[in-house]
């Protein structure tokens, strides 16, 4: 049994997803259990939540700025029967308003539970990506950033950092991350004393492979002789990823180049990013259908990633997958992914000037080497089976742990 936020919207959804369909292909009775339904697939559950009453507290709660601490339907989850039949609890994306952490300790207590960390909100007084700041080892408070998502009016952070130490104490956790640089937080974090394991996560490598350059473009209206560049993510003015810097790198382009370039966006927000850039561009609206993102993604020159802050980008992993080279920024689990010389460019955080000049380097050069590369790397790290098979070593060994601290309990 998963439990997170979505079924489809969002990387962290996505990827999820994936995962609960490769458990499938491979004979294990998976399902999800998700704050909000998109889709019409099976084998989806949406939790069950008292609205209004917990509405009516949040009024209360605004006052103090504890997260989610109003949602005290999640101290009923587990008497829904999906609960009570599994073998195995996933926990994925615990925010976005849906679950409240201070129910883990019950849930964890009756059953294994294995824990995929897509961000460092676990780690932190309320942040999802805390930036340069490391308070979250220390004990959090003096927030530098309580605008940053899931944002805090009041300065909440030391409070529930405190609280969140006090649940992981009673919760038999397992922690697996899709990056290296995730897991390495959480060995400094509250949550060191859990086991962490790194599996990244999966691609669709059928849905998710190069296709005809030329004739992606012409399905999109995109002269065959432009240099393209791809921007996309789940919400294009998420100052997080960056489209501020993408602007004012593409500004820094020189005019020869810029004469033959096409910015080709898809997620929500991309058609206010051409106001000051004068480009051609080409916007797909919020786009969920893989079909149509990997026509995008082999349309494209180059994908350009320009993020301050994130785990295991899930659009560079498509766009790897397509044959596609990235320009993004050295952060978190980037330089996992993004390797350069062989499947793109790396620019040191937040350098404007390096980043266009990873846009010119690439673009100068034949990228037939750069687009091979890029999907072997994929067929090399994004297995679906390889992953199910990982993901089913740590579900047996939560198993086998979760008996053993009962059998010493008891």
């Amino acid at each position: 049994m998963h439990l997170n936020q979505s079924d489809i919207s969002g990387g962290a959804a996505i990827a999820a997803y994936q995962l609960h369909q490769v458990l499938r292909a491979a004979q294990v009775n998976s399902h999800l259990w998700v704050g909000a339904v998109h889709s019409g697939h099976p084998h989806i559950t949406p939790v069950q939540r008292w609205v209004w009453i917990e509405n009516q507290l949040s009024r209360l709660n605004r006052r103090v700025s504890l997260n989610y601490v109003n949602l005290i339907s999640s101290f009923k989850l587990h008497q829904q029967e999906c609960y009570q039949t599994a073998d195995v609890l996933n926990l994925h994306n615990l925010h976005t308003g849906y679950f409240n952490y201070l129910a883990l300790p019950g849930l964890t207590q009756q059953k294994p539970t294995v824990w995929t960390l897509h961000d460092m909100w676990g780690l932190t007084g309320h942040c999802a990506y805390s930036y340069d700041c490391d308070r979250w080892k220390i004990g959090c408070g003096s927030c530098p950033y309580p605008q940053e998502y899931p944002e805090i009016e009041f300065d909440s952070s030391g409070w529930e950092w405190q609280l969140k130490r006090w649940v992981y104490q009673r919760s038999p956790l397992e922690i697996i991350t899709p990056s290296q640089w995730l897991a390495d937080q959480v060995q400094q974090s509250i949550l060191a004393p859990c086991p962490v394991t790194v599996i990244p996560n999966s691609v669709d490598l059928v849905q998710y492979q190069p296709l005809n350059s030329e004739h992606c473009r012409e399905l999109l209206g995109i002269p065959k002789t432009a240099s393209v560049l791809l921007f996309a993510v789940e919400n294009l003015g998420n100052r997080r990823k960056g489209g501020d810097l993408l602007v004012a790198a593409l500004q820094q382009l020189d005019a020869a180049t810029r004469s033959h370039l096409v910015l080709l966006t898809f997620g929500r927000g991309g058609e206010h990013l051409n106001q000051d850039l004068n480009l051609p561009m080409v916007h797909l609206g919020y786009v969920q259908n893989a079909r149509l993102k990997a026509i995008a993604y082999s349309a494209a020159d180059l994908y350009l990633l320009p993020t301050r802050a994130d785990n295991y980008p899930l659009s560079i992993q498509e766009s790897l997958a397509c044959g596609t080279p990235v320009v993004s920024f050295a952060v978190g689990g980037v330089p996992e992914l993004v390797q350069p010389g062989k499947t793109g460019y790396l620019a040191p955080p937040e350098q404007v000037a390096e980043f266009r000049r990873g846009i010119t380097t690439l673009l100068g050069q034949d990228l037939h080497l750069y687009r091979q590369s890029c999907r072997e790397f994929a067929e090399q790290h994004f297995q679906p089976h390889h992953q199910a098979q990982r993901y089913l070593e740590r579900y047996h060994h939560a198993i086998d742990r979760f008996q053993s601290l009962k059998s010493r309990r008891g």
